[in-house]
């Protein structure tokens, strides 16, 4: 299981991007998480600041 952006509350502010440390997050018109390269340690929903990320 990994996390997962909820596209309908994520601002595209980019504040989850910069703390991913394993590069699983793309920006474009919707924001996402790669499964197979989060590792789960849960940096990017702690930093969310409208709390769109959740496992």
């Amino acid at each position: 299981m990994a996390y997962k952006i909820d596209e309908t509350m994520c601002t595209a502010c980019g504040t989850c991007i910069d703390e991913c440390p394993v590069s699983a997050i793309s920006a474009g018109d919707v924001y996402s998480i790669d499964p197979d390269t989060c590792t789960e340690c849960g940096t990017c929903a702690d930093v969310c600041p409208v709390g769109a990320i959740k496992l």
